[in-house]
């Protein structure tokens, strides 16, 4: 069901004035009295906490999608039909403008989408007041839990922050307390596959060669190597002497501020390099590709994110 249908559901035909406000309207999950009831949760599988760190809030490729996709989606004007004609004053409009006294119209359905994007699913909350819509809040996926029903669908949602939880319930009869939007996700009945998920391993990809490389630099931009002994004699060095290069080594060659400086090696010491250079393991390619695996799983064409090599005449 669509957002837009459901509200429809939500609003009264009948008024047609701007909605006032109540003094008594707020979000049930602003206070979370916490209920005593009968049901037991579905948890989610996936980690939106882990998704949301390491990729909207770490990763450029990711958090420009969400914010292009996002603010796209969130700035397409809503427009209210009865048959040909068109209605320019409803209390469903004022509400879609104005749906809480925190946020716009087109804030909430930025963070909306962003939810969608990043989780896979997105949780509005009604408040009514009267049987009449009043407010809407969208409620972060990790603190929403689906609470199965004996027939297998949702009989009700708990809302938890701490150890602190709020449940809303289906009434039959009422206009539903939550309204669920949720990506296709084919193993799964009650949540949504988030695109960020099909990305992971671009993602995981994307961020290690981004680690890999400031760790390169902060360790003199030089790959990592190995002191070889090669004394005449075959004989090996006193415990005093490693010790004493070993401190020599991390005092005076390791971190970014002693990048650049020349090793001088002893007689009988050589150093031999360890490892694939970053052009040996084309590193700047391999990040291209992920960020490209990264914007086709959330749809956006590559160069709008600034990615090279995909800009062509014909596109």
């Amino acid at each position: 069901m669509s957002l837009f249908s459901t509200l429809r559901r939500w609003a009264s035909p009948a008024g047609r004035s701007p909605l006032a406000a109540p003094e008594t309207r707020a979000s049930r999950s602003g206070p979370l009295i916490a209920l005593q009831s009968a049901g037991r949760p579905l948890w989610t599988p996936r980690d939106y906490a882990a998704l949301a760190r390491e990729g909207y809030a770490r990763n450029p490729v990711v958090h420009r999608a969400v914010r292009l996709v996002g603010e796209a989606a969130a700035s397409v004007p809503w427009l209210l039909y009865e048959g040909a004609h068109e209605i320019v004053d409803h209390p469903l409009l004022d509400l879609l403008a104005r749906p809480n006294p925190r946020q716009t119209g087109a804030a909430l359905r930025e963070e909306i989408y962003g939810h969608l994007l990043v989780s896979g699913n997105a949780y509005v909350e009604l408040v009514a007041v009267g049987g009449r819509p009043r407010e809407l809040h969208a409620l972060r996926p990790d603190r929403v839990r689906v609470v199965p029903g004996a027939d297998g669908w949702p009989d009700g949602w708990d809302y938890t922050v701490g150890d602190r939880s709020v449940r809303f319930r289906v009434v039959e009869g009422e206009p539903l307390p939550i309204l669920h939007l949720k990506t296709f996700h084919p193993s799964n009945d009650h949540y949504g596959l988030a695109p960020l998920e099909a990305a992971q391993t671009g993602l995981d990809v994307h961020n290690q060669a981004s680690s890999w490389a400031k760790a390169l630099l902060d360790n003199s931009a030089r790959p990592s190597g190995a002191l070889v002994y090669r004394a005449e004699s075959g004989a090996n060095l006193s415990e005093e002497q490693f010790e004493r290069l070993k401190k020599e080594l991390e005092e005076g060659f390791q971190g970014a501020a002693n990048a650049g400086r020349p090793l001088l090696l002893e007689g009988g010491l050589d150093w031999k390099a360890m490892g694939y250079s970053p052009k040996e393991m084309d590193f700047i390619e391999a990040k291209r590709e992920a960020a490209r695996e990264i914007a086709l799983a959330f749809g956006v064409p590559p160069m709008m994110l600034g990615i090279p090599g995909d800009n062509t005449y014909s596109n």
